[in-house]
């Protein structure tokens, strides 16, 4: 190991954050907060990443939140659940609390690097007598898969100007020098939902379950809410997304929003309220998706009330009132957003936008 890999852990082991950050930040590519600055540092990255991540939300998280969440999301996993984490405390905390608490050792995996041949290489050293991976053939299949789909999508907003737009908002399609390219935050994770969907197709007979940074909609139809994350392709009548199931979803909620407002400690860290309104924010979405409006509509509000200010809470409830026209009442949401995050620009622009339709 380098000097500076070695230094990183054994300030993480004594625990000393300021050495952790600095020692961290010594390995990083300039600003990027994300990558490597070796090609040498890219073949051990995600569990320097890991252990970086599970550091800071110790750090950030009051002690027994961080216990109570990661207790929340693993509690409602079933025996023999593979678990997909997104968001940085639905991933870190769950990951750090599968590997040190007493029980199952559930399979625990990101959303977000699946096409990173090296975090290939690191799920078959740690789960590959447990689980049949992906291959680097796999991961390029998906790629060119990818890559078709999004030159036919081009070539129809090129073609079609009047029609609605294919390419969807922050996927960069261009072509250069009559070669394609692809950039950004969706193509990597348009080509993570495919890899996602081969690894669940390679273990058909094992249970999955995500809680997501970035929606992977194709996997919507067959999803239902998990306590507070979604399983994954349900194939039994007795878990699959029904009404009933849909209020139970709400009633969770319901009774999560009032535990945490409650909560001093819960109340007062913008982190804790954040993350669980991440939470509730992706299951109202997968409600919405599926028809179930009316228990869309009050899980979003309760999103907002865990944080007033969650940019994903907020423009998805009230893109949902102005899309049913109900104007008085999206007003509100982003006032309160404002209150909560007065130099927040997009919610002034979405308060002028509402309000130019009122």
């Amino acid at each position: 190991m380098p000097d500076d890999v070695e230094r990183f852990f054994d300030a993480v082991e004594g625990g000393r954050f300021e050495e952790i950050a600095e020692a961290h930040q010594a390995l990083l590519l300039g600003g990027d907060l994300t990558t490597p600055r070796s090609a040498e540092l890219h073949q051990i990255w995600r569990a320097i990443q890991e252990t970086w991540g599970i550091a800071r939300e110790a750090h950030d998280w009051p002690a027994q939140k961080l216990l109570d969440y990661g207790e929340a999301v693993l509690g409602s996993l079933r025996p023999g659940m593979i678990y997909v984490g997104g968001t940085d405390p639905g991933c870190f905390i769950p990951t750090f609390l599968n590997e040190t608490a007493e029980g199952e050792h559930h399979i625990v995996l990101t959303q977000n690097a699946l096409a990173d041949g090296t975090y290939l290489e690191y799920l078959n050293f740690l789960y590959g007598d447990r689980l049949v991976t992906f291959t680097q053939d796999d991961s390029q299949h998906a790629f060119q898969a990818y890559l078709a789909d999004a030159q036919k999508r081009l070539q129809h907003d090129q073609q079609f100007l009047d029609e609605p737009k294919q390419i969807r908002p922050g996927e960069d399609v261009r072509v250069t020098d009559n070669r394609l390219q692809v950039s950004g935050q969706v193509a990597v994770m348009a080509i993570n939902e495919k890899l996602l969907q081969n690894l669940m197709d390679k273990n058909p007979d094992a249970a999955f379950s995500i809680e997501q940074s970035f929606a992977f909609k194709s996997m919507y139809p067959n999803a239902t809410p998990l306590g507070p994350i979604m399983e994954l392709r349900v194939q039994d009548e007795q878990n699959a997304l029904t009404t009933e199931r849909a209020a139970q979803s709400v009633d969770y909620w319901r009774a999560t929003t009032q535990q945490l407002l409650a909560d001093s400690e819960s109340a007062e860290s913008a982190n804790v309220r954040k993350a669980y309104s991440k939470l509730a924010s992706e299951q109202a979405a997968l409600l919405l998706n599926r028809n179930y409006a009316a228990e869309a509509e009050q899980t979003f509000r309760l999103a907002t009330e865990i944080s007033p200010s969650s940019p994903e809470a907020v423009f998805s409830y009230v893109n949902l009132l102005l899309g049913q026209n109900r104007i008085a009442d999206a007003i509100p949401v982003v006032e309160n957003a404002l209150k909560a995050s007065p130099e927040n620009q997009q919610f002034r622009d979405l308060l002028e936008l509402a309000r130019k339709k009122n």
